[in-house]
């Protein structure tokens, strides 16, 4: 057995191991780069790891993260959320399933304002998820239209996760934006469409329809303006991104003064909301880059050894049909997505992945899409996805974790689904991308 494979072994067995025992993926990730250096590399290697991780602490592509996730908390906590529902339960009260649908649409919103999955789906989780039950409708339906809703902000930009990805693998961001909206919509259509088959086919799972008192009843016009500003901030942020105007970076910072500008029109900026949206920024932000430091480490690592060409030479020297090794890689993926983060995976397996894919000729935007929404699935798969926990978190003591484990079911095929319509037909990524750019 070469080096290369006892390393390749070691390592994503020792991996699975200390992840497995509960240790914090930051540490696992970062104490097991350390481990392999020294037995595997040379001490002095070790020397290169402060020097790495402030190099890439300090990066200003990765600025964008903490500013994206600032701009996140604040319009989690300015209740925006709540107008938009109020919105939404105007415009589509009068469907079956419609309390749902407008959620589904509001974390879309959301997720196009917002860039991270957890805004969404606890804000949505807090005041969707006690309506819905309310009005009559099966926990499942409820609680899964909320997370599977929330996990749009994976996938829809200006998402967080395409920034590490394509800093990782030197993808273009923009178009990895560009790129996602078709296959967001698309998950976000299918979704809709659910919750209205489940509503025609079993009225009994949706409550009925929501109705208003005699005289009471909201005009649709005056409800609109409920998204009125979020479509604002949303089209200043995009537009400057896929317009050309401003780098990632620079958007993120228009997006987070735009937040606070929003919520100070809404007289909601007060000093208990800067403070508690600078803190949530901060302890996930720091997460996030001790994760982005041990991946990095480990990915080096890896890289310096030869394992990863190993593996790419392995893969290619297989003369199997393309499409069998790109649809293994997302299987793979998916399985990865239930036990590790998005983050940590990207680090790890993309510079092996996209190489491979790339000799095999497919797209590399494209491919980076669907990678995308495979970490998207992630944080929906159990045992371990985030938004299971974020709604665990604040739904109500009747739901319970293996209501919520259930609930995703439907939208996980769902999204399976979709992620097969994308490989079928490539253009649903990649037309936007070639108009733009």
């Amino acid at each position: 057995m070469s080096e290369q494979a006892l390393v390749t072994i070691l390592l994503f067995g020792s991996m699975f191991l200390v992840l497995g025992i509960g240790v914090p993926i930051a540490i696992a990730l970062g104490g097991l780069s350390v481990v392999f250096i020294h037995f595997f590399w040379s001490d002095r290697a070790l020397n290169l790891l402060p020097v790495r991780s402030f190099a890439v602490a300090s990066s200003f592509e990765y600025l964008a993260i903490p500013l994206f996730v600032l701009m996140a908390a604040v319009l989690q906590r300015s209740k925006i959320a709540e107008d938009m529902y109020d919105t939404m339960r105007v415009l589509f009260g009068n469907l079956r399933g419609g309390l749902a649908v407008g959620t589904i649409v509001i974390c879309t919103i959301f997720a196009a304002m917002a860039g991270i999955s957890g805004a969404a789906t606890i804000a949505m989780g807090v005041i969707a998820i006690p309506a819905m039950l309310g009005h009559g409708y099966h926990k499942g339906l409820a609680v899964g239209s909320v997370a599977a809703g929330g996990s749009l902000g994976i996938l829809i930009p200006p998402s967080v996760t395409m920034i590490v990805y394509g800093l990782v693998t030197g993808t273009s961001i923009g178009q990895l934006y560009a790129g996602g909206v078709g296959p967001g919509l698309l998950i976000a259509a299918l979704f809709c469409a659910y919750v209205l088959f489940v509503g025609w086919r079993n009225p009994a799972k949706v409550g009925g329809i929501v109705t208003h008192p005699e005289g009471e009843r909201p005009s649709k016009i005056k409800a609109l303006r409920g998204i009125v500003l979020p479509f604002v901030l949303i089209a200043t942020v995009l537009g400057s991104i896929l317009g050309g105007f401003a780098s990632i970076s620079e958007s993120a910072a228009v997006g987070a003064l735009g937040a606070m500008i929003l919520a100070a029109v809404r007289r909601q900026l007060t000093p208990r909301l800067i403070h508690a949206a600078l803190l949530e920024t901060l302890l996930l932000s720091c997460m996030i880059f001790w994760i982005i430091i041990g991946a990095s480490a480990l990915a080096n690592f890896y890289t310096a050894t030869g394992a990863a060409r190993i593996i790419e030479a392995a893969v290619l020297g297989l003369d199997a049909n393309p499409w069998v090794v790109l649809v293994s890689i997302q299987v793979v993926l998916l399985l990865m997505g239930m036990v590790l983060d998005s983050t940590g995976i990207i680090l790890i397996t993309a510079p092996i992945f996209l190489p491979i894919v790339t000799a095999l000729g497919f797209d590399p935007v494209w491919f980076g899409v669907l990678y995308i929404i495979n970490m998207e699935m992630g944080f929906l798969s159990p045992p371990f996805g985030y938004n299971l926990f974020y709604i665990r978190a604040v739904a109500p003591p009747s739901v319970g974790m293996v209501d919520i484990y259930k609930s995703v079911l439907p939208f996980l095929g769902l999204m399976i689904v979709a992620l097969a319509i994308c490989m079928a037909f490539p253009q649903v990524i990649t037309f936007l991308p070639g108009l733009m750019f």
